[in-house]
């Protein structure tokens, strides 16, 4: 949830200091865009240095950027930001927020900024029970700030109590659910199945497709991208899943991906099966590898299970079934057929004839058919922004 998003860690003059390093770093390896300001005290338990290392750009302590007379503009970060950490939180600096004093770079920074600012607090038990940091507290939550409670434990003073910064962790996974709570797939469970399934023909052989998985992958990160919990059940391929609300699941063949596929039937709100199952599957498997010397051999197909049809089966009113269709002919008409067979919401379709499109491919290019036959067209386009179209039309309000 924190990829590519642009965050302020504002430190201040405390002993908790040290852990805005653990801050910085776990940023970071999430995917965030870090920049840090720091107060004067705080430069006092840490070096910037340190946090320009970690944060991969250079620390800003004061207004003035240079001897040449170039300045730190504080309404500029204030606008790149998507959300600001001061962490810790000083007594000092939560009475400035509270009371508008802008002395420093840091409260510049504050006053400037139009994203949520989420406070940590750090200080000894004694000074954060007095009624005036109390009262402040209340007053920086009251202006929509987010407040972090700290932990409690052994403090710099010896004393055990309330006042410990929360830790670095804790503040991940605070920041992880405030971004979350307000997307449009927040609390949705989403089923998506990709790439190929690998019918065995024997220890060795199998009959399968080309298919990557691309596709599917590129679904479901954007679906967690946009606030889903999701479920991925894919056939071999040698793709990695980035975002870490994904669950993923391999399977071979399509019995297994049916198999996961009927368990989570039951608790999904959205189901996309973009994978390219086989739809044969060899009658008999050879316990051993068949030889080549073997004359005239031949293998007797059947059906494998149509996971697709059967969730269409099983579909209450309020789960949203996707399907798709890879086709080299009539395309429509096959497309338009499945969505009416399989009780889908809408397909999505692609045809092997346009180039840039289908497996393998870092490209498609589709139409998405409802199930009231209206056809929405796409032109060639990435997989991770064709994967945001397809989400645009689950998104769409009920017609």
């Amino acid at each position: 949830m924190l990829r590519n998003k642009n965050i302020i860690v504002g430190v201040t003059g405390s002993i908790a200091a040290y852990k805005s390093a653990f801050l910085v770093r776990l940023l970071v390896k999430a995917g965030a865009n870090v920049k840090v300001v720091m107060t004067a005290a705080a430069a006092e338990f840490i070096t910037p240095l340190t946090l320009s290392t970690l944060s991969k750009n250079p620390v800003l302590t004061d207004f003035k950027k240079n001897e040449s007379g170039e300045w730190n503009n504080h309404v500029e970060l204030g606008l790149w930001a998507d959300a600001m950490i001061i962490a810790p939180a000083s007594a000092n600096t939560i009475a400035k927020m509270a009371n508008g004093i802008c002395d420093n770079l840091l409260a510049a920074v504050y006053l400037s900024v139009r994203c949520k600012v989420y406070v940590a607090p750090a200080m000894d038990l004694d000074m954060l029970k007095h009624p005036s940091t109390s009262d402040n507290l209340k007053r920086i939550a009251s202006f929509g700030n987010g407040i972090i409670n700290p932990g409690i434990g052994e403090l710099a003073s010896g004393l055990i109590g309330e006042g410990r910064m929360a830790e670095p962790e804790e503040i991940i996974s605070f920041l992880e659910k405030e971004f979350t709570k307000h997307l449009p797939l927040s609390g949705k469970n989403v089923l998506v199945t990709a790439g190929p399934t690998y019918e065995a023909i024997d220890p060795v052989r199998f009959i399968g497709n080309h298919s990557s998985g691309k596709m599917g992958f590129a679904i479901a990160e954007e679906l967690a991208n946009q606030g889903a919990t999701v479920s991925l059940i894919c056939g071999p391929n040698q793709l990695t899943v980035v975002n870490k609300n994904i669950q993923r699941r391999d399977v071979t063949s399509a019995e297994e991906l049916y198999n996961w596929c009927k368990i989570l039937a039951k608790v999904y709100d959205i189901a996309i099966l973009s994978a390219a199952v086989a739809d044969f599957k060899p009658a008999k498997i050879a316990n051993q590898k068949i030889k080549k010397t073997v004359a005239d051999q031949s293998i007797q197909l059947v059906p494998t299970i149509d996971t697709l049809a059967e969730l269409g089966k099983t579909k209450k009113k309020n789960q949203i079934l996707v399907g798709f269709a890879l086709e080299t002919e009539n395309e429509i008409e096959n497309a338009k057929t499945k969505i009416k067979k399989k009780n889908l919401d809408f397909i999505v379709l692609n045809s092997l004839k346009d180039k840039g499109a289908g497996f393998k491919t870092d490209t498609n290019k589709i139409s998405i058919i409802d199930k009231y036959n209206k056809i929405t067209t796409f032109g060639l386009k990435n997989k991770s922004e064709v994967a945001k179209d397809i989400i645009a039309e689950i998104l769409k309000p009920e017609k």
